[in-house]
């Protein structure tokens, strides 16, 4: 038998009753314990349901054992929804199918672990898309929408997910199955004479809706009917508003009524949507730059009159928050100097003249009422950036430095907009009392913003504050007659506030709706009724002792370890599937699995840090199996709102864990390649011929745990700098210093000699200066004292001779950008300064030849003409700390040749983690989502190129194509 924090359960018979897997490990259950929101709550276990059988089993058992069941899909819930100490089912694992599309009827039935994009990807081929679009929308399920009813920044055209659930199949908490939908007057009736559970519910809900005085109290306490955003409680109603409550309106309907429940009322296994046009090809926004918060509130009111799709404010913390994320300072290009609100208008017409023309009235019209500074109007894939923007602002939240950080707490009002400056004005009289200060962003067209006030959730004085400020908001948004809840839920945030918003007679109405479809208490119990006090169940704790007490990265810009992994707030950016794009999380886009999220290992180490984890060998192991599948990439450092840099936490963590318990054998080897390779080199053709043996391989992977299915790389005669020893470079003015880094000098020869003979040909005069290795093998490795002697070494040797007239040069990208990146966190503070002075001069070779291009410097009359086709594949470093746009510029140099990059993330080899046995599927499986099938298809007819030395070993070994490096490139063009 599996045991439970309360009590013990026969889960070996449930085992047995279903497909999918059940997991009771120490790391899912700390993975599973938190979701995006300020919580966190041990579950008993984690199911992963297969299919709706499972789903059937799973519930009945539930049902007779009376075990809580928490239903969850992408986990992205910011008010506690999917927390709890029961049985979380997992949904979205497996049950994430399209069922059906008809396209002539415009509606779609779906499994609740699709994700929305995805959906609307699928749907694009018929014209069609799922309006309702959360920010979320890269990895949020339809089935999670349907329990927050989530709506998103066009709701003020699109509506929320309510308004297009059509149908819901799914489980009754005894395990009854049921199928709801649209219902008119007769069927019913028929409904309340069945004689069974389903029956049961139809005839006590119409007891409920057409009881005279229950009626009055909805009418008089529910929020204003105006506003569209009210997901307070249980949506009675717009059950009251439907026949045959209410005549000549919509047919009854209980989907409106789970629509919001938050799985508490049934469990949904199948859900039927409403389908709409895609909107207007055409599409403009208006980025307002306004000098107060106020003014942006009125102005909101004259633009909600020109009928815009959508109306965003960004305010001027959220704004300076996302100059620190590399990939949202890029999608500040529009920004006019310092606004301290930004309000972005967003049109959908049939043509760009229209839009124009709607830019112009509304321009006008604020400037009137001296609303703004600059209203610049952007059009195409602007537009996407901005939003990608917007997007960032839950994340970019957690950037600031310390425990002082904005909290999810009143962060979902909405009242009408209309009354947004009278309750902006309250709501900020009551942040005085308590002397803070307020974020404010989201969805204003709406009358929805997100409110997060800044405090220190490991202070007890703030967590009580966290309830009073609560508490005062709710009683401010009740006299507005607002919604508590917009968008994201009551949960465990806000339910403890419902009979205050809704009355207590309402509030025993919702009671009365829990006991009707869930008598036993056990679907996703503690959210909207009975829930627990708001500040109980925290996720905020503090580390009663550092763990790794003399740290080698330096961690102050994130005050301490502890914090640079408290980044992670649980939006879950890492779960994006390939579908989507990007490149993070590589593990759990070839996994599916939650344990490999970026999230999950963010999780596990604020639990170790702060004691939840033991700090022992047991604990350690525990922590270091979750980052064991992490492959380093460094794309959460970009991609993650939070910039939370997994690859940086995990090396440190991996140094105190070698510093302890010993390094192991294969890990000194991979830190040591390059002395390896120094030592082969004696015999360069018998080590090439050698590694190609079955033999050979065979000891590698039982002795060293090298896969044997992989192919080695192999070592040059003649290392590189041996090779410039003997080379004459042609006299010039244009200098340049080569790194040779410790894969280009050994294993990439041939492709350092191109570059180099590239250069000259060009007009540089190339030297290879006194340098050490990168030291990116011992970094890959948690062997961080070895490498930080190799970036001193380095620092101290090329900042000496590097210079604006002296620039470095680096071939392989992994290792140059390390001087870049690591570097600048891994040197003494006596060197800061150096390293930064060199990180200024430092550039990779597609850096570099564009800088140069760009300038005119490069003599495109030497370059063939005739015209090729090429597909590049980038390295992950370069896609987190550079711009793969530079490649695509720097292969297009000759002429006639035309450069397209694969949409792949990480090609899953990763420096040695696609080498390592244990490792080897994943790695091949990463390599099969995007990067295999493309230069599978295009080998014939374009060339394959691909910057990283792992990255052409994982093309080679995954579909037998050489890929070549953009250097290489060039200089085969050259005339």
């Amino acid at each position: 038998m599996d045991t439970g924090q309360n009590g013990t359960y026969p889960f070996e018979e449930l085992k047995s009753l279903i497909k999918g897997d059940l997991l009771f490990d120490e790391t899912s259950l700390q993975v599973y314990s938190t979701d995006a929101s300020a919580y966190s709550e041990r579950p008993l276990g984690i199911a992963l349901p297969r299919d709706v059988r499972d789903v059937a089993s799973i519930v009945k058992f539930a049902s007779q054992y009376k075990i809580p069941v928490i239903p969850r899909t992408a986990g992205t819930s910011l008010a506690g929804q999917v927390v709890g100490a029961g049985l979380v089912v997992d949904i979205g694992r497996y049950m994430n199918k399209i069922l059906e599309v008809n396209a002539d009827e415009r509606w779609v039935r779906v499994e609740p672990g699709v994700v929305l994009d995805e959906l609307n990807q699928h749907l694009k081929q018929f014209g069609l898309f799922f309006g309702p679009e959360t920010s979320t929308s890269s990895r949020c399920m339809i089935g999670g929408m349907v329990g927050n009813n989530s709506c998103g920044a066009h709701s003020l055209i699109y509506g929320s997910t309510r308004d297009h659930t059509l149908e819901l199949k799914g489980f009754l908490s005894n395990g009854d199955e049921v199928h709801f939908k649209p219902l008119q007057k007769w069927e019913f009736e028929s409904k309340c004479r069945q004689e069974d559970y389903e029956g049961e519910i139809y005839s006590q809900l119409r007891d409920v809706l057409t009881n005279k005085e229950n009626r009055k109290a909805i009418r008089k306490e529910y929020p204003h009917p105006e506003i569209h955003r009210r997901n307070t409680g249980y949506a009675l109603d717009i059950l009251m508003e439907s026949l045959p409550f209410d005549e000549d309106t919509s047919p009854f309907n209980i989907c409106k009524l789970i629509a919001g429940s938050e799985g508490t009322l049934m469990f949904a296994t199948e859900i039927k949507l409403n389908l709409i046009d895609v909107p207007p090809k055409e599409k403009g926004l208006v980025c307002v730059h306004l000098n107060s918060l106020e003014d942006a509130l009125k102005a909101n009111l004259v633009a909600l009159q020109f009928n815009p799709g959508a109306i965003e404010l960004m305010d001027k913390t959220i704004m300076d928050l996302t100059k620190d994320n590399p990939l949202q300072n890029k999608n500040r290009f529009f920004v006019q100097g310092d606004p301290e609100a930004l309000l972005l208008v967003e049109f959908a017409r049939e043509s760009k003249a229209e839009i124009d023309e709607l830019a112009t009235q509304l321009t006008q019209a604020l400037k009137e009422k001296d609303f703004g500074y600059a209203y610049p109007v952007l059009h195409g894939q602007e537009i996407g950036r901005v939003w990608s923007l917007r997007k960032a602002g839950l994340g970019v939240l957690s950037n600031m430095p310390g425990d002082d950080l904005p909290v999810p707490v009143i962060e979902d009002t909405a009242v009408r907009p209309v009354d947004l400056p009278d309750y902006i004005a309250d709501i900020k009289e009551v942040l005085e009392k308590y002397g803070k200060e307020c974020v404010y962003y989201a969805h204003v067209g709406t009358g929805e913003l997100h409110l997060r006030p800044v405090l220190n959730m490991k202070r007890h004085e703030d967590v009580q504050m966290f309830h009073d400020i609560a508490l005062d908001v709710t009683r401010v948004v009740k006299k507005y007659k607002g919604s508590l809840s917009g968008e994201h839920g009551d949960g465990r945030l806000r339910g403890e506030f419902i009979p205050l918003m809704v009355g207590e007679h309402n509030y025993d109405l919702f009671k009365v709706v829990k006991q009707i479809f869930d008598p036993a208490g056990i679907l996703n119990p503690g959210k909207i009724t009975d829930t627990p006090r708001m500040n109980s169940s925290l996720r905020y704790k503090s580390a009663k002792k550092e763990v790794i007490s003399d740290p080698l990265f330096d961690w102050s810009k994130t005050k301490g370890m502890v914090r640079a992994a408290e980044r992670c707030n649980g939006s879950g950016d890492c779960r994006k599937s390939h579908l989507i794009g990007g490149t993070m999380c590589p593990s759990y886009m070839g996994s599916h699995d939650e344990r490999q999220t970026t999230r999950a290992r963010a999780n596990m180490l604020r639990e170790f840090f702060t004691g939840g984890i033991p700090h022992t060998k047991l604990g350690f192991d525990e922590v270091k199996s979750v980052l064991d599948l992490c492959l380093s990439c460094k794309a959460c450092k970009t991609e993650c709102p939070s910039n939370v840099d997994m690859t940086k936490l995990k090396a440190e963590f991996l140094q105190e864990y070698h510093h302890r318990f010993g390094t192991p054998f294969r890990n000194k080897l991979i830190g040591r390649l390059p002395i390896l390779n120094r030592f082969f080199m004696i015999w360069p053709s018998l080590y090439n011929i050698g590694i190609g043996l079955k033999f050979s391989k065979k000891i590698a992977e039982s002795g060293f745990g090298f896969s044997s299915k992989r192919s080695l790389p192999s070592i040059h005669s003649n290392s590189l700098r041996k090779w410039t020893k003997t080379f004459k470079p042609t006299p010039s003015n244009k200098n340049i210093f080569l790194f040779a880094d410790e894969f280009t000098n050994y294993n990439d020869t041939l492709i350092g000699i191109k570059s180099i003979l590239l250069f000259d040909k060009l007009g540089y005069g190339v030297r290879v200066p006194h340098h050490f290795d990168s030291g990116r093998t011992y970094l890959s490795k948690g062997l961080l004292k070895e490498a930080e002697k190799f970036a001193v070494r380095n620092v101290l040797a090329l900042s000496e001779v590097v210079g604006d007239d002296n620039p470095l040069v680096g071939i392989e990208p992994s290792a140059i950008l390390t001087i870049r990146d690591e570097y600048l966190e891994l040197v003494p503070s006596y060197l800061k300064e150096k390293a930064l002075y060199l990180a200024k001069h430092t550039y990779t070779f597609e850096e570099f030849m564009a800088k140069e291009n760009d300038a005119g410097a490069i003599d495109k009359t030497l370059f063939v003409e005739e015209e090729r086709n090429i597909r590049f594949h980038a390295h992950c470093y370069q896609k987190a700390l550079s711009d793969t746009s530079l490649t695509k510029k720097v292969l297009e140099i000759p002429g006639k040749y035309t450069a397209d990059e694969i949409p792949s993330g990480c090609c899953g080899m990763a420096g040695s983690f696609g080498y390592e046995k244990e490792h080897y599927d994943l790695s091949m499986k990463i390599g099969e989502l995007v990067l295999f099938p493309d230069v599978r298809e295009h080998k014939d007819e374009s060339m394959i190129v691909a910057a990283g030395t792992s990255c052409r070993h994982q093309i080679k070994d995954g579909t037998n194509v050489e890929a070549l490096h953009p250097a290489e490139v060039l200089y085969e063009a050259l005339k």
